[in-house]
């Protein structure tokens, strides 16, 4: 697996392996897809939103598959020049369908602009959202990354509670005493960007809750046990403001920093369906936005 930006120059990355190369068999697109579907259910998902595939031919033969947070029309643009014809992401092209398909944005809003490019240039857009969102493998991946030990979900999907949103997560007694500046700090230096802070920094942590994306009704349940802390993607201004008045300190990442990792597993996943390393990519879509800094011009 290789970034996308260096598909186009270094093509080692490319170049057969002779016979030792490791044989692979073709894969469609829907073989792709049903194949993914095992790993990420879409009974998992909520019922407003959209799994799989969304637009592209099933039929079609896969001949490399990019991976992105979401469907813009760079990221369609960046799969064809690296010879990708599947764009893998979380996030979906669309919930509702876009009423106007155009290649301008004079004439269709964004969705509709992407569809059409998609469909033009022979890119497949496969979507896995809140199928992925509640995996096992998604639930262990921020807790892991902050190094706190996950305990368990807090709003399971299933009678197994296996699956599902928000997971309760002790310190380790060896970082503690852990403070709220001290979460803060290590998620700056986690994720390369400042998250907003709810809470008095010098706040004593024991139990904290994370959830990638909205928090939605996350906030609820962690204020429900008593949790120090929520870590999310973002949280609405009064929730969070009552939230921080009931004693629930919240850092707040930003929807699309909490959610980047997740294309780390999706590559994977696209691997363990059977699609070569060398033919799966992972578009940076870590610069989509810019906070000013403080100096002034």
């Amino acid at each position: 697996m290789i970034p996308i930006e260096d598909a186009n120059t270094n093509e080692l990355a490319k170049a057969p392996a002779g016979d030792i190369a490791t044989t692979r068999k073709a894969l469609t697109v829907g073989a792709l897809e049903s194949a993914l579907l095992g790993q990420f259910p879409r009974e998992d998902a909520e019922e407003w939103d959209r799994t799989g595939l969304l637009v592209g031919d099933p039929a079609a033969l896969v001949t490399g598959v990019a991976v992105a947070l979401d469907v813009t029309r760079d990221a369609i643009a960046a799969a064809k020049r690296a010879g990708a014809n599947v764009l893998l992401t979380h996030h979906p092209a669309f919930i509702e369908p876009p009423a106007v398909f155009s290649p301008s944005y004079a004439i269709a809003p964004a969705p509709g602009v992407n569809v059409y490019e998609a469909a033009s240039q022979g890119v497949a857009l496969v979507n896995f959202h809140t199928a992925l969102d509640v995996s096992v493998a998604a639930m262990r991946l921020l807790p892991s990354m902050l190094s706190l030990d996950f305990q368990r979900i807090l709003v399971p999907i299933e009678p197994t509670g296996q699956k599902g949103y928000g997971q309760l997560c002790a310190v380790r007694e060896a970082d503690k005493p852990f403070k709220l500046a001290h979460l803060a700090a290590r998620c700056t230096s986690v994720f390369g960007r400042a998250p907003r802070v709810w809470g008095d920094a010098a706040k004593q942590l024991s139990s904290v809750v994370i959830a990638n994306g909205s928090a939605g009704n996350v906030v609820d349940e962690a204020l429900s046990i008593g949790a120090d802390c929520l870590v999310c993607g973002e949280v609405k201004y009064h929730a969070a403001l009552d939230a921080a008045q009931a004693g629930l300190a919240i850092v707040e990442l930003g929807h699309d920093v909490s959610e980047l990792p997740l294309c780390a597993l999706l590559a994977q996943s696209a691997i363990e369906a059977g699609i070569a390393p060398d033919a799966v990519f992972i578009l940076d879509q870590g610069e989509n936005w810019a906070m000013p800094d403080s100096t002034r011009i």
